[in-house]
């Protein structure tokens, strides 16, 4: 049994996680690495808004109830801009907290996909971020629109 804690971007602070757990459910996007394996969400916070306040306090209660890795959602990636902290919070979890991190939960949306093309988003971002796993099929990417 792996335990992940799930971090969002706090400009979604109202979203109720619909997209994130079901990609734990189906094992699509970041949460395709656990296939066949059994997965417990421990916790589910938003970074406390810019520059990320809640990423000191978050991962440790995660870690409290059993977390081993911390998942920062999709909307730190597809968000405009992505997230300008995403790099730290990647270098500072597991400094600060002893737990692994991955950038993503569900799929990118085709609708952000599109977008962020046209921006020339994607090679800046992959940089210092594994794409791979979100940007799945383009039906995988529509049915998370």
């Amino acid at each position: 049994m792996t335990r992940i804690g799930i971090i969002i971007c706090d400009r979604y602070g109202g979203c109720a996680g619909g997209k994130c757990f079901r990609s734990v459910r189906e094992r699509v996007g970041a949460f395709a690495r656990y296939e066949g394996e059994e997965v417990e969400v421990v916790g589910f916070a938003s970074c406390g808004g810019c520059p990320g306040g809640n990423i000191e306090h978050a991962p440790e209660e995660m870690r409290r109830n059993g977390a081993e890795v911390v998942h920062l959602a999709t909307g730190f990636v597809v968000g405009y801009p992505p997230c300008p902290h995403l790099e730290y919070f990647q270098r500072y979890i597991p400094e600060h907290h002893g737990l692994e991190v991955v950038v993503g939960t569900h799929p990118v949306p085709e609708k952000y996909n599109r977008v962020h093309e046209a921006l020339g988003t994607w090679p800046g971002m992959t940089e210092h971020v594994d794409l791979t796993d979100l940007m799945a099929d383009h039906e995988t990417r529509r049915a998370y629109d």
